[in-house]
């Protein structure tokens, strides 16, 4: 099979390697499309801290399982799946109290293990969840970023009729804002700077404010009264506007930390304290998160085709890196297509 390999930063190889032989807990399946996300561009510039080379990339995934071990229930030959990516030690406490998303020994294909960028994979079966037939290979794809959002929505809490604002509008910000309108928050406002994200945004039905001319506490306040958010979710991952959020906050209110930071943050600590907020990470996802971000799809609740704003072919790999380059907040979410 052919396989994508980053020999270095910026720069990737295909080679023809065998296709491992499949055990009785594992399946076979042949990649039909991979989406390229924010973690992926910082491994390409050699940026990603726990990330060392060479290394094989592709985490959001569909694809089609073409064999299955002898002990494999869960799906069969036939079916489209995604895939969860991480891969954990199965014996640490967060492991074995059902919170495996934290694990100790956390390791993510395509950044500390091997990732799926390559004509087929084999995978441990518990791995894989089933797509339904009539979902087309991208919108697959994308049903694991869409988790991350559902697991940063579902880490607020009772989210029904209540106010949202999310900083940041690049595909995680929107996917979250999404997320929460589609589990029945009451209202969702995007803060961001671009315009092109702004408008993206708009044709998802959030409403926006554009934190280039106007003043973000003043929007919240005209959006919301003077009660202000009961939620807000930082989905950039930058010191001014996990600030932002803190200095924003309503007095008792949550903020929900979704972005990754490149660098440490300086915070007001104090703040945080005087105004008892609840300041919460959320960190990858679990099944469940998958099973409703795949439901959330199926039910039309979530508009995917407005975020995919471009297609490469699976030989042209290093020429989604150079778009989301060269293109910035314009490339949403660039797709490879493996046929």
């Amino acid at each position: 099979m052919i396989q994508a390999i980053m020999t270095e930063p910026g720069k990737i190889e295909f080679n023809d390697v065998p296709v491992p032989e499949v055990k009785a807990n594992q399946i076979k399946i042949k990649m039909k499309s991979i989406g390229v996300c924010g973690s992926d561009i910082h491994v390409n510039h050699g940026k990603h801290p726990y990330t060392s080379y060479p290394v094989v990339q592709g985490h959001e995934v569909s694809a089609q399982v073409v064999e299955v071990g002898s002990e494999v229930t869960n799906v069969k030959v036939g079916d489209k799946v995604t895939i969860q990516p991480q891969v954990v030690c199965g014996e640490c406490f967060p492991c074995t109290h059902g919170l495996y998303n934290d694990c100790e020994e956390l390791k993510v294909m395509g950044f500390q293990t091997t990732g799926m960028a390559s004509e087929y994979f084999v995978v441990d079966a518990d791995k894989a969840l089933a797509l339904p037939d009539d979902m087309s290979w991208e919108h697959g794809a994308l049903i694991e970023p869409l988790a991350v959002a559902v697991h940063a929505v579902r880490r607020a809490g009772e989210i029904k009729g209540k106010k949202i604002v999310v900083l940041g509008g690049g595909p995680i910000g929107n996917l979250v804002a999404q997320t929460a309108k589609a589990m029945g928050a009451g209202d969702v406002l995007i803060s961001e700077l671009s315009p092109y994200r702004l408008e993206v945004a708009r044709k998802c039905g959030i409403k926006t404010v554009d934190a280039r001319n106007e003043s973000l506490p003043e929007a919240i306040i005209s959006h919301y009264g003077k009660d202000r958010a009961d939620y807000i979710f930082e989905c950039i991952g930058i010191t001014a506007t996990i600030n932002q959020a803190i200095d924003y906050a309503r007095k008792g209110s949550t903020i929900v930390v979704v972005g990754v930071f490149g660098d440490m943050a300086t915070v007001n600590m104090g703040y945080v304290q005087d105004h008892e907020l609840s300041l919460l990470g959320s960190a990858m996802y679990r099944e469940e998160d998958f099973i409703e971000a795949i439901q959330l799809v199926r039910e039309g609740l979530i508009d995917f085709d407005t975020l995919i704003t471009h297609r490469v072919k699976f030989r042209d790999y290093k020429e989604a890196y150079d778009i989301i380059d060269q293109q910035k907040d314009k490339a949403m979410k660039v797709m490879i297509e493996m046929e």
